[in-house]
């Protein structure tokens, strides 16, 4: 009897353990090869230079990536208004703009860019900021951080500028795998985009994500051979 619960009992739940080991194992090193992405809301103190004097606001701000291609498009987030105007902002009066600074494993701006405002903009009231959408390509791999930097306000034919004084944190973080290209950084193009905060895979780590996948199942597929030249050389 004793015999029979070790070839029937203890050997099939040891190699059903493996297998779930292995499964396992499997899952995680597929976890450990998706690149890492850390985003929050960062408070920017922005000191404007307008047409009639300098003006002071601070607004949190949000910066999100989606992964498109072999880039990243990127939203930037205005939380409240900033500067105000003393007359009257008429529907699309009001054209916003900004620089992200890249830091890191990069360095330069990546340029953002957002519709005019969709309805007038009371006179001596915050303006509020539509979100700014870019395009952001790795030139190489590493960490790289998403900075808030110099904001411009064209209206009316005049132009605001305003920059962070509180040398803000950044307000994302990427884990890129860059193709080696020309692309970001300063002088890339802007264009619309959507907002993720989405840890991206494109490229090299869709390959990772791939052999971790396929380095589980063939562990898996030996654990089961193991277990059949086990039962084979019971019933010999």
């Amino acid at each position: 009897m004793a015999r029979f619960y070790e070839q029937h009992g203890r050997r099939p739940r040891r190699a059903a353990g493996l297998a779930a080991a292995v499964a396992m194992t499997a899952g995680s090193a597929v976890m450990l090869t998706a690149p890492a992405a850390h985003a929050e809301v960062v408070d920017v103190n922005y000191q404007c230079k307008t047409p009639i004097g300098n003006k002071g606001a601070v607004s949190p701000i949000d910066i999100k990536s989606t992964p498109s291609g072999g880039a990243y498009k990127l939203v930037m987030s205005f939380q409240k208004g900033v500067s105000s105007s003393p007359v009257e902002l008429g529907k699309g009066a009001m054209k916003p703009s900004a620089l992200i600074k890249l830091g890191g494993a990069e360095s330069g701006t990546v340029p953002v860019s957002g519709p005019p405002n969709d309805k007038a903009i009371p006179a001596n009231t915050p303006i509020k900021i539509s979100d700014l959408s870019g395009t952001y390509t790795p030139k190489g791999s590493g960490k790289v951080t998403f900075t808030a930097a110099t904001l411009t306000i064209k209206a009316l034919g005049t132009t605001t500028t305003c920059t962070p004084s509180n040398h803000p944190q950044p307000s994302l973080t990427l884990d890129v795998k860059g193709s080696g290209g020309s692309g970001g950084g300063t002088g890339g193009p802007a264009a619309g985009g959507s907002s993720g905060g989405q840890l991206p895979q494109t490229g090299p780590a869709d390959s990772a994500i791939a052999l971790g996948t396929l380095g589980g199942t063939v562990l898996l597929a030996g654990a089961a051979g193991v277990l059949w030249l086990t039962r084979r050389h019971q019933r010999a």
